[in-house]
């Protein structure tokens, strides 16, 4: 009689992995997800004990208990249960919650991970089970304990002294906005500098190049004004001066390849090529990672795990690109001794791999019908980066020709990759070959002088941060993790303290007062080594070199006496604008509504109880703007004004008020006369309706499209939740839908 097969329960974070893992695992294996976290600190209070060695207190979170209840109902059926929970610290913490609340004994449970939803990695990972990391969980517990800290105790400290509810510090995110707010102070500072270069069109017979002016009366040029410039230009037109090429200077250099993508380098890579905020690369990220159809394959993970600061990778990839270079661009391709790369970094988690493809034979072209673009070029950087990475330099021969004219020297030069190596695959922005062309030429050869342009210039401030430079910048200081990047960068601008302006960040005048508070009240706080240091220790506990509740308690001293000082002493703040109230003159002050939003409310409040609605990003919305549009009832002018629920017309005689109406240019589909258009319910929530409501009755809350379902020919619809972003369409029985692309 054959012996029964176990039944096992892998329980992961995201239920998108489940179908990848399962197809690996076969029948016998329940995959089911916990959906990230399913306990944290009870609310409204601190959670830790600070008498009892900071024990901290955890409590299901109440919109996970039907799921706690699910997995527990599995656990007690199973005959072993994995915890498959994310292969990084936070990951580690999932795995223990999760034990903490199932009721089955110890013997039953294990803890797995892998770097790769592979069949060789997962395999892997469950014939070397283990027991959960305790020194792991002690470190993230330790963070979490710290964050919250600085949140409840400072957060209140802020509500009171800047009469705005909704602000909030943390042990991470406010040093970012530092960063950014310094960053806006050097460029205020800044003084631009005037300066000029003089460039030439030389001819050798019918081709002409350029060159630069580099000597001037044998000194090297500095240019400061226009005048200088001009009395170089004629001093260099005067007829008889020859131009003769007086050096040419040779050199080959090689251009080595770069480590395959760590989370950082993604970001930065995938924002300065593919114009990809920080939180969406992380999402297309993690969907390659957890596993795509695959046609008949079915569900592939396509990448490593996208959290890691380790270039490292494993001997069976580095096998794996060896055989795919040299058979798909030849033996000259692939170095003499494989590259291996090393982060200099002290913080540098080597627990796992770089990002790379699960499997290099599926090229990005060969897979390119089962992804989204989005899906495709993300997919396609990360494959083309770690290939290059494995490839033998590239071969480039500089040229630098100086030229001569009496007293003045002029310099061209060019750059000819004679063996391309890696760049066959991958090229940095800074690698192009540059396109300049230069005839060839030989030494002592007389050239023709063609034109002479001299050009302006001013010394640039420092740029402001994009979300990828100062990932760049966090990371140079060795403040945050890979899985903190993104959150931080966004929370900064839900927050209202920073705002995108042409894929910039840019401080608000709310961001840079609650700085300013900041470093004066909490100098350790938002101090760029004290941050650092402190992920060096969160480090150390993981590595059981530190006690977790001895750092904590380091800490908790002095950042306790540190609050009670900004108490008694942090004066009252309110942002100042230079918009004058006009019904009392005074000046008008930045306020925050119970809602979050920022309005200008009259600094003689109550005494004048002006207010005027702020866009965005900061501007006052024009108030009382006549239109072209009469009233229906006295015939007067209707005024657009701003309220609580968005813009409106009022009459300037009757007052007689007129919705701004809203369309979304589609046909209505039930009357075919009207036009869909945006509405809202008693209670403020957005749906959409006929223009020619009552006569037409079609409402939907999800917004339409101008496109046809191909199965059924009813309009298509935006659905969009936490979880995916589709076009469905509007008939329930009809079962069509496909991913909707970013707008």
């Amino acid at each position: 009689m054959a012996k029964k097969k176990e039944q096992i329960l892998v329980i992961v974070e995201s239920p998108a992995k489940s179908k990848t893992i399962k197809k690996i695992l076969g029948s016998n294996f329940d995959i089911e997800a916990s959906y990230g976290h399913i306990r944290d600190f009870p609310p409204k209070v601190l959670g830790f004990d600070v008498q009892n060695d900071f024990t901290p207190t955890f409590e299901i979170i109440p919109e996970k208990k039907a799921v706690v209840k699910k997995l527990n109902d599995l656990a007690q059926k199973a005959d072993k249960v994995y915890l498959a929970s994310d292969p990084d610290r936070e990951g580690e913490a999932i795995a223990w919650h999760v034990r903490q609340v199932i009721d089955v004994p110890d013997n039953k449970v294990f803890r797995i991970e892998f770097n790769e939803i592979t069949p060789k990695a997962v395999t892997y990972a469950v014939e070397h089970s283990r027991q959960i990391d305790m020194d792991r969980v002690k470190a993230q517990q330790t963070r979490q304990i710290l964050d919250r800290l600085v949140g409840y105790k400072i957060s209140p400290v802020l509500w009171e002294k800047m009469h705005n509810y909704h602000l909030s510090a943390g042990r991470v995110q406010s040093v970012a906005l530092k960063m950014i707010c310094e960053r806006e102070d050097e460029i205020k500072a800044f003084t631009p500098v005037e300066y000029w270069t003089i460039s030439i069109d030389l001819l050798k017979d019918k081709s002409k190049f350029q060159a630069e002016l580099a000597k001037f009366k044998n000194k090297k040029t500095d240019i400061k004004s226009e005048e200088e410039a001009n009395k170089i230009v004629e001093y260099l037109k005067d007829k008889n001066r020859e131009f003769e090429v007086s050096k040419i200077t040779t050199r080959n250099t090689t251009r080595k390849p770069t480590a395959p993508f760590i989370t950082s380098t993604l970001q930065r890579e995938a924002s300065n090529k593919l114009g990809y905020g920080v939180s969406k690369t992380m999402q297309i990220a993690q969907k390659l990672y957890e596993g795509i159809d695959i046609g008949t394959d079915g569900p592939v993970g396509l990448i490593t795990y996208m959290r890691t600061d380790s270039v490292r990778i494993s001997d069976d990839a580095q096998a794996a690109a060896k055989d795919y270079i040299t058979q798909n661009y030849g033996n000259e391709y692939y170095p003499k001794t494989p590259n291996n790369y090393v982060k200099k970094s002290k913080n540098v988690q080597d627990a796992h791999e770089a990002i790379r493809p699960s499997y290099v034979e599926r090229t990005p072209e060969s897979i390119k019908s089962y992804l989204s673009n989005e899906q495709y070029q993300l997919y396609k950087l990360i494959w083309s980066k770690f290939v290059s990475s494995q490839m033998e330099s590239a071969s480039v021969k500089n040229t630098t020709i100086d030229i001569n004219a009496d007293d003045c020297l002029f310099k061209a030069g060019i750059s000819k990759i004679t063996f391309d190596g890696y760049l066959k695959v991958y090229s940095e922005d800074d690698e192009e070959e540059k396109t300049s062309k230069i005839p060839d030429l030989k030494e002592g050869e007389k050239l023709k002088l063609k034109e002479i342009y001299p050009k302006q210039h001013f010394t640039s401030p420092p740029p402001r941060y994009t979300e990828a430079s100062l990932v760049k910048a966090l990371e140079e200081y060795g403040i945050g993790r890979p899985s903190t990047y993104a959150p931080i960068i966004s929370k900064i601008q839900q927050k209202n303290y920073v705002e995108k302006t042409e894929k910039a960040l840019a401080p608000t005048a709310l961001g840079m007062t609650l700085c300013t508070q900041l470093v004066e009240h909490f100098k350790d706080i938002m101090n760029y080594q004290f941050t650092a240091n402190m992920e060096t220790k969160l480090d150390e506990i993981a590595e059981n070199k530190l006690k977790w509740n001895e750092v904590i308690k380091e800490f908790y001293t002095p950042f306790v006496e540190t609050v009670s000082s900004a108490k008694q002493n942090m004066k009252k703040v309110t942002i100042e604008s230079d918009v004058i109230c006009p019904n009392c003159g005074s000046k008008m002050v930045v306020r925050t509504s119970r809602f979050g939003s920022q309005f200008l409310g009259c600094s003689n409040y109550p005494n004048c109880k002006t207010m005027m609605p702020l866009s965005k990003d900061g501007q006052v919305i024009e108030q009382n703007k006549e239109t072209d549009e009469k009233c229906e009832k006295c015939g007067g002018t209707m005024l657009q004004k701003t309220g609580p629920y968005g813009p409106y017309l009022e009459c300037s005689e009757c007052k007689n008020r007129k919705r701004i109406i809203k369309s979304t240019g589609v046909k209505c589909p039930k009357c075919g006369n009207g036009e869909i258009i945006f509405r809202k319910s008693k209670y403020g929530k957005v749906f959409f309706g006929c223009s020619n409501y009552p006569d037409c009755d079609f409402v939907s809350w999800n917004e339409p499209v101008n496109e046809k379902c191909p199965e059924c020919g009813n309009i298509l619809v935006k659905k969009i939740t936490k979880k995916e972003k589709k076009l469905v369409c509007s008939n329930k029985k009809c079962s069509f839908s496909k991913e909707l692309e970013e707008e």
